[in-house]
């Protein structure tokens, strides 16, 4: 920096002070103020001191305007995914080391280094290298991509997610008046014609496509009513597709909660949208077969299985009565008082077989009855009396047994086979011991 913007303050020819004393130059663009300004040559130089600071950066883009000088080249490049576009400076010599002469539409990338030009205050970006990104490199990238995503499991078929049956709104994202969107919606229509479709035109190639699909994605799967997505295009180059392998679209599919369908109809070289979506149609016509069933072919369906239904029954029909034919026809159902008539003659029999076992069992049990008491009978004291016998007992109840028991005067009682005779002892006659 120029030391003069700090020299002390002017003076007169004579040697005074000129006027009031200047103060001293703010060292930061935070220090200026309407009284402490900067000049414009010391914001210059900062800023070309910082832009000289900054890096060269490897950018990529597409060429979209070339214009060849001298020894100049004024090229504009365009982000490939947005409407963001640069123009760079390149000297002849950088665009002679090309194996092929740069042209509009190409895709390159750049080295690019900012640059400013103090006089006029102008911005620019100067381009030291570039080179073209062949079908190769594209290639090597998607695959690259293609294995990361892999890795993370967004290509696994536990994740992706089944197609309803019948769905009652389809979401479309496909290109604005695209054959795509007519075979679709015609395909549909002519297997199922009640369906009903939500339709996002977008641009399906070029800077603004991966913008346009992930916006009419995200607001199709927000709605409640879309039971299933279907992402359309009729094919293309390598460079066409490569919206549809960009990694944020291939993530906000994978994140999706609807079931989404790709059919960008391209298969020498599918792009990664095939394999994260939950379903793969080679076209949109084989989309449209894929997410709505055939009507004639359920009807024709539906009428085959009422046919089979119709017929198993018959046929069940058929065969019980068959079954009730055969058990009619046995005698056990022809004549049902045959089985009872035998039932009761076996009834009968054993009835006088049991009545007369009870008999034979009665009378030898009677017999026995009659012998036992005949038996208690004759050992019976009563049955001793009978024969003339007497029981002669004391007063106190005791049984005599020995005369010396019954002296003179002794009150007896003589039981004898009917009645008691009242006596008194008279003395002891003796004994006898025969």
């Amino acid at each position: 920096m120029d030391d003069s913007l700090y020299a002390p303050p002017a003076t007169e020819p004579d040697g005074s002070a000129m006027g009031a004393p200047v103060p001293p130059i703010p060292l930061t663009a935070a220090d200026t103020s309407p009284d402490r300004p900067w000049p414009l040559r010391l914001l210059s130089e900062k800023m070309k001191a910082h832009i000289d600071r900054a890096p060269a950066a490897w950018v990529e883009g597409q060429v979209i305007e070339l214009n060849r000088r001298a020894t100049v080249s004024y090229v504009t490049l365009r982000d490939v995914d947005a409407e963001i576009s640069l123009s760079v400076t390149f000297f002849g010599s950088t665009l002679d080391t090309l194996a092929t002469p740069l042209e509009r539409g190409a895709r390159v990338v750049a080295l690019l280094k900012p640059d400013f030009w103090m006089k006029t205050g102008r911005l620019s970006m100067q381009g030291r290298s570039i080179r073209t990104v062949g079908l190769g490199d594209l290639l090597a990238r998607i695959e690259a991509l293609r294995q990361s995503l892999a890795a993370e499991g967004l290509f696994d078929a536990d994740r992706k997610k089944p197609l309803p049956l019948l769905p009652n709104l389809i979401g479309l994202i496909t290109g604005r008046d695209s054959d795509a969107m007519k075979d679709v919606l015609r395909n549909a229509s002519l297997r199922w014609p009640a369906v009903q479709f939500k339709i996002r035109e977008v641009a399906v190639q070029g800077v603004n496509s991966v913008a346009q699909v992930s916006a009419a994605l995200a607001e199709l799967d927000g709605d409640p009513e879309v039971d299933v997505i279907v992402i359309a295009r009729g094919g293309g180059s390598l460079e066409d597709l490569l919206s549809f392998s960009n990694e944020s679209l291939v993530r906000a599919v994978a994140a999706a909660q609807t079931p989404v369908v790709s059919a960008i109809g391209h298969e020498a070289d599918h792009p990664l949208l095939d394999e994260v979506a939950d379903l793969r149609a080679s076209t949109p016509t084989d989309a449209a077969k894929r997410i709505v069933p055939d009507m004639a072919e359920e009807l024709r369906l539906v009428a085959g299985l009422r046919y089979q239904l119709e017929r198993s029954v018959t046929q069940l029909l058929q065969r019980e009565n068959e079954r009730l034919d055969n058990l009619r026809s046995r005698p056990v159902l022809a004549h049902p008082d045959g089985m009872i008539e035998v039932r009761a003659a076996d009834t009968e029999r054993l009835r006088d077989r049991a009545l007369a076992a009870m008999k034979t069992l009665t009378l030898r049990h009677r017999d026995a009855l009659a012998h036992s008491v005949a038996q208690i009978r004759a050992l019976s004291p009563q049955n001793t009396l009978d024969r003339g016998y007497a029981v002669v007992q004391m007063a106190n109840g005791s049984v005599l047994r020995d005369a010396a028991q019954a002296p003179s005067g002794t009150t007896l009682s003589i039981r004898l086979a009917r009645g008691t005779v009242a006596a008194r002892s008279e003395g002891s006659a003796g004994t006898d011991g025969s």
